[in-house]
């Protein structure tokens, strides 16, 4: 790489930096300021403001049970295809995608009979959001799993395993998920951002999470609202990064095998 081009490149990267950091300045600072000063009660709010702290809860909650509800049903599902129905492999993906064309408007108003029974079994709860959520989740945790499996031998681990007097359970628990676990987690870590930042169907549902109660303490009380949005960005970013961190070890660890 020349020198001008290493220059260029660090420019690029300030300006990058510049241009999505100052706005994540812009609202700590709105959030820490005050007529006398500073002062970090907006902050202190996430936790004492009990709306706040009880939808905080609830999304962490859904973003768990997205994510188990995910794992459970997508990675069976796609090792299963792989290995004996081939042919139904586009019809999973088409379905896996289809979440990504339907507005969120829709999805509430086609959920809602469906809806009557879960409400009427399990009660009003923002839990059964989760049941939603595993539908919303399935294009991003598809492609990060479906990266995994298509790096791995999946045949031939399993006939290994099975050779060796190991059931389809066994083959998969212990075989196949060690060999997909950054898919998995990519997928985790995926689907909980997505979790934590969506806002029209909760509120649509009527429910209260935490980009809802966001919005409605935007209303009353702007600094604390600002707040939560930060350390809500600020811990999508944090998974992100791990995410990219962790993605990128498994890499120079498999080369340095190699």
């Amino acid at each position: 790489m020349t020198i001008g081009a290493r220059w260029t490149r660090r420019v690029l990267w300030v300006g990058f930096g510049l241009f999505f950091l100052f706005p994540l300045y812009a609202m700590a600072d709105f959030s820490t300021r005050s007529r006398d000063g500073r002062t970090v009660q907006a902050w202190a709010n996430l936790v004492h403001d009990e709306a706040l702290y009880d939808a905080i809860a609830v999304s962490v909650l859904l973003a768990v049970l997205t994510v188990a509800g995910m794992l459970t049903l997508l990675v069976p599902t796609m090792i299963w295809v792989r290995l004996r129905a081939r042919w139904a492999r586009r019809l999973v993906e088409f379905c896996c995608l289809l979440p990504l064309t339907i507005p969120a408007l829709v999805i509430v108003v086609g959920l809602r009979n469906v809806y009557l029974w879960v409400t009427y079994l399990l009660g009003e709860s923002a839990l059964t959001l989760a049941f939603v959520y595993v539908v919303v989740v399935l294009p991003f945790a598809y492609r990060a799993l479906d990266a995994s499996l298509s790096a791995v031998d999946l045949r031939t681990l399993t006939e290994a395993a099975r050779s060796l007097g190991a059931g389809w359970f066994t083959a998969t628990l212990q075989v196949v998920v060690p060999n997909i676990w950054p898919g998995m987690v990519s997928a985790a870590f995926i689907s909980t951002a997505v979790v934590l930042g969506e806002y029209t169907i909760a509120s649509l549902s009527g429910y209260q999470t935490l980009p809802v109660q966001i919005v409605l303490l935007g209303k009353s009380d702007g600094p604390t609202s600002v707040a939560a949005s930060l350390a809500t960005l600020v811990f999508g970013f944090v998974l992100l990064s791990a995410l990219s961190l962790f993605t990128r070890r498994r890499r120079s660890t498999a080369s340095v095998a190699r």
